[in-house]
């Protein structure tokens, strides 16, 4: 609970199922997988309370949002330097323990700050490779 106090938000109940949901997973949920998950929970939270939270979360540099999935939003509370493959097929998103260095041209250097940059990949996981060649 103390790891959680540094957010800058106030913690209640169900903002704390959503970080404990959120801690250490890497499976790259979407809005509505932690919103089913901590509904369990608290059957009286609503969407909006969830997406609110990742808001805030990502506003605040703890959650990643993800858009290589083309169907939904997903998050990634891992907020090191990482980048992600995403497979075609089953839709999962894997992490990529590599850190990329882009070089802009020296025209966007110039004329536009770059915060950050991210590399999304898309193919086929090992599972559907397999599946897909039988």
């Amino acid at each position: 609970m103390n790891k959680y106090r540094e957010i800058g938000f106030k913690l209640t109940p169900q903002r704390l199922a959503i970080l404990e949901y959120l801690d250490g997973n890497n499976n790259h949920p979407s809005a509505d997988d932690i919103y089913r998950s901590v509904l369990k929970k608290f059957p009286t939270i609503s969407f909006a309370t969830v997406y609110a939270t990742l808001t805030a979360l990502k506003k605040r540099g703890k959650l990643a949002e993800i858009s290589s999935d083309p169907y939904k939003r997903r998050y990634d509370p891992d907020t090191r330097k990482h980048s992600h493959l995403h497979c075609d097929a089953c839709n999962r998103i894997f992490d990529i323990p590599i850190e990329y260095t882009i070089v802009f041209p020296e025209s966007v250097r110039q004329n536009f700050y770059i915060s950050h940059s991210h590399v999304e990949c898309s193919g086929l996981c090992p599972s559907c490779k397999i599946h897909e060649s039988k």
